[in-house]
Parts: structure tokens; C-alpha cells; sequence
């Protein structure tokens, strides 16, 4: 399939989507509403399909790669869903690395989370990418996205984050993780490394949300780690709680940077949809790897 780019689409069809991808809309309403768009011949199910992930696009980093090891660990998770299985990447090289904890979408460990966990591993991180789908049955083999939505909604949200929470800590335990520790997250992904961040406080390190949902203002005085905190500029669902947010850090004197990238989609980084800009998520992630380096290999 061509790869299709945000600019191919109208802004409006592309807001529309991602009401469709955050559960605002089923399936149903985006075709009636993309009907509109549907023109020379294209239907409104041929511009849902164009929208939707091509995980083909997402190897980045080859699953056989020589340069990292790779396989799956299943963490226990008292507190939460009694266990969460998650994908483990780290340099093939061996010796201590710190650790990162990447955070999915609302759609479970897909393929391009786990394109990112090796990212890190080839970088010379120790990543961990919990499912918080385990509890339902895990991200669907072969991937679909569809069911995911749906079953993700079924998951006990307060028992998934306590998977997550107890991921981190398995994390940071591990013999090849030097104990210091950072997390990166994307859409649903950024709210919970923002939750981690006031939940954790010095357990962690870094933290680097994607588009996440903001907690609540008078919770950034239990923040301790340096944030950097990533956000599309069409993303008015979600940047738009930037300012207030950044005022919340800037008054408890939480070391962080804020970038808002112009012209950019929720979803930027996710190289799968169209949303994806090459640009910014390029940018983006060097800045991440940056942040990473100075704040989990430091003293």
C-alpha cells in the first residue's frame, strides 16, 4: 500500500479520525462523517482504511536484529491484574544499560511499540514494553486493531496501571538495568508516563510523554523526575492542557522542557499511519534519546 502522508488528507477528515481511534465515535459515525470527503470515486471506507496502521511500515529495527535480544517476560503484578506480560529488548552486547519503560497507545503492545523498544535496545537502553491488554488476553495475534479497541476498553484502567507501576519496578530490578530508570509513552501511553511520574517520584529518572493527558495541577508537586513533554500543534484535544499544565510545573520547580512541533498530528511519531510526520518524529526522538542520555547515564 502507498504510503499516505497528513497533508494528503483534510484536517477535518484527520480530527475526525482520531475521535474515531479515542472511542468519541464508532466506526460507524467516522464513515458517516468521512462521507463528505469521499470523492472521485474513493468511498469513506477506502479513506478508514487509508487512516488505519500499516504495521508493515513498522520495522525500524529488524525483530532478528544482532544487535539487541529480544523475547518476552511475564512481570508479577499483585496490586494490579496479578501479572502483565511484556516485550524485553536489550543490547546483545550485555554489561549494565539503564532501563526504559515504553508505554503503548490505547491499543495494547502493537507492533510499532515494539519497533520502539528495540529502538532504545540498539541505543543502548534496557527497554521494557508491557501489554496492559494481558489481562483480556493480550494484543491480538495477528494484529487488530479493532479488536484492541474494544477489548482495551474492557480492562480495569486502575489494575492496568498498577501492571505498569510494578513493570517499572521490575525494570529497574533487573540485573542488566544499572537502576535508573525512564519512561516514554504515546497518547494513552504519555497520560500514564505523566502518572508515573507523580506516582514513582525519585524511582524515576526521566520521563518523556507523547501527547499524554495531563494530571491534575496540584499532583506536579509530587513530581521529582525531569520531564519532556512532546505535543502536536493540530492536537487542540491535548495541547491545549499544555499551558496550564506548564504553569503547574513552572510553580513546584519541576525540571522539565516542553515542545509543541508545528503542523503536527496527534500521533506524530507513530511511523504506521498517515499521521506520521517524518520531520518532527525524527526530531522528536533525537531529542528523547538526548534527554535519556543526559538524565539516566548521569552521576
Amino acid at each position: 500500500m502507498e504510503r499516505k502522508k497528513a497533508t494528503d488528507f483534510p484536517q477535518e477528515l484527520l480530527s475526525l479520525f482520531d475521535r474515531y481511534v479515542h472511542g468519541d465515535i464508532d466506526r460507524r459515525a467516522f464513515l458517516d462523517g468521512a462521507k463528505k470527503f469521499a470523492t472521485g470515486g474513493v468511498t469513506a471506507t477506502a479513506l478508514w482504511e487509508a487512516l488505519r496502521p500499516n504495521y508493515a511500515w513498522a520495522d525500524q529495527v529488524q525483530k532478528d536484529d544482532k544487535r539487541i535480544k529480544a523475547g518476552y517476560e511475564t512481570v508479577q503484578s499483585p496490586q494490579g491484574n496479578g501479572s502483565i506480560k511484556g516485550y524485553f529488548v536489550r543490547p546483545a552486547a550485555g554489561g549494565k544499560q539503564p532501563g526504559v519503560l515504553v508505554i503503548h497507545e490505547n491499543r495494547g503492545l502493537n507492533p510499532y511499540i515494539e519497533d520502539v523498544a528495540r529502538r532504545l535496545a540498539v541505543a543502548n537502553f534496557v527497554a521494557f514494553a508491557p501489554d496492559g491488554l494481558t489481562s483480556v488476553g493480550g494484543y491480538p495475534n495477528p494484529p487488530d486493531e479493532e479488536k484492541a479497541a474494544t477489548i482495551f476498553r474492557n480492562v480495569d484502567g486502575k489494575k492496568m496501571f498498577e501492571d505498569f507501576v510494578a513493570s517499572a519496578a521490575w525494570l529497574k530490578s533487573r540485573p542488566e538495568c544499572t537502576g535508573k530508570i525512564g519512561a516514554v509513552g504515546f497518547c494513552f501511553g504519555g497520560g500514564v508516563v505523566n502518572q508515573l511520574a507523580v506516582r514513582l517520584g525519585s524511582d524515576l529518572s526521566a520521563g518523556v510523554p507523547f501527547y499524554g493527558a495531563q494530571p491534575k495541577a496540584e499532583d506536579a508537586a509530587k513530581i521529582k523526575a525531569p520531564l519532556m513533554l512532546q505535543y502536536a500543534s493540530l492536537d487542540d484535544r491535548i495541547t491545549g492542557g499544555w499551558p496550564a499544565w506548564e504553569a503547574a510545573l513552572k510553580a513546584n520547580h519541576v525540571t522539565y522542557e516542553g515542545y509543541v512541533y508545528q503542523g503536527a498530528n496527534h500521533g506524530f511519531h507513530n511511523d504506521t499511519t498517515p499521521r506520521y510526520d517524518e520531520a518532527n518524529a525524527k526530531l522528536a526522538w533525537q531529542r528523547t534519546m538526548e534527554f535519556f542520555n543526559k538524565n539516566l547515564r548521569g552521576s
